[in-house]
């Protein structure tokens, strides 16, 4: 199964949840390689603890391969090569966890001609392979985010199962402009039908996240002022009746990631290590992320909005 994650901005938790999911489903079993096409700005490496991802992909990364500068693109076995240490042990039945990573210098193109059929290519070889890939893409309507939707349009991947999770934070802003990103008349529904795609088919594939959300319930908002903890909860509905009315409304979130300071400040994989041992991340944090990486292949949750 192809899960392709997509935000219409940067800050929205994207690669850090991503590569957190990926993570919670290799412990879980599942064999999952997770590809940085973030052409841009590469970032699952540091998120996975690989400080030696830059010399692994150099002239080997996926935009080396993609543009036809490399044979193969480099893997990396996460759970071989990580300086984590709570990765470095791991328990029985734990599946394998690889990270195709991008090239630092490597930047967009456009995903036609040869770099569609390595594309095509990849995702094809890939399936066979793992039980999960999970593509982080780069920001916005990107050139990433066009390479996918016309190598899923092809009739050699008609077979292959692919869903889209589409972050943004909590904020009106990125509400907005996810929901554009998704159903806007240049988001991806739009520019997936005009690769052939079926309208209603990739519209029902189409689930957003929403990251770094206070639970208003918690005691770290308990000291605020009475005037401030109105606003909030009035800001917070208005915040849904707005996701609502551009089609990002509850029917179509997939799961909500609580704001912790692990993943605002750090950035990095949440362990029972760090909510058990440490204790700095939040319980509600982990099983957050535990619920949102079940969800993935739970048909139940990808029914007809």
């Amino acid at each position: 199964m192809l899960i392709f994650a997509a935000s219409d901005k940067g800050g929205t938790g994207r690669s850090v949840t991503g590569a957190n999911l990926a993570y919670r489903r290799a412990l879980a079993g599942d064999h999952v390689c997770y590809l940085d096409f973030d052409f841009g700005s590469p970032t699952a490496a540091a998120v996975f603890d690989v400080l030696d991802a830059r010399a692994a992909a150099e002239d080997r990364g996926l935009h080396a391969y993609l543009a036809g500068e490399a044979g193969e693109p480099a893997r990396i076995d996460v759970w071989a090569r990580t300086e984590h240490p709570v990765l470095r042990d791991l328990p029985p039945g734990t599946g394998r966890l690889e990270l195709f990573p991008g090239d630092l210098s490597g930047g967009e193109f456009a995903a036609t001609g040869e770099n569609l059929h390595r594309c095509v290519d990849l995702l094809l070889r890939l399936d066979g392979e793992y039980d999960l890939i999970l593509v982080d893409l780069s920001a916005g309507r990107s050139y990433a985010v066009d390479m996918v939707l016309a190598a899923t349009a092809r009739p050699e991947m008609r077979a292959v199962v692919s869903r889209w999770l589409v972050f943004h934070r909590w904020t009106r802003q990125h509400v907005t402009a996810a929901a554009h990103l998704a159903f806007g008349p240049r988001g991806i529904v739009a520019g997936g039908v005009a690769r052939g795609h079926d309208e209603d088919a990739l519209r029902a594939g189409v689930r957003f996240v929403r990251s770094g959300v206070p639970d208003l319930e918690s005691p770290l908002w308990s000291q605020v002022t009475p005037t401030q903890s109105a606003w909030m909860r009035r800001t917070d509905e208005d915040l849904r009746q707005l996701a609502s009315v551009l089609g990002a409304g509850h029917r179509t979130v997939l799961g909500t990631v609580p704001l912790d300071p692990v993943l605002q400040w750090r950035e990095q994989l949440i362990t029972d290590e760090d909510v058990v041992v440490s204790q700095i991340a939040n319980r509600e944090t982990w099983e957050a992320l535990g619920e949102l990486a079940h969800r993935l292949t739970d048909d139940k949750c990808w029914e007809q909005a």
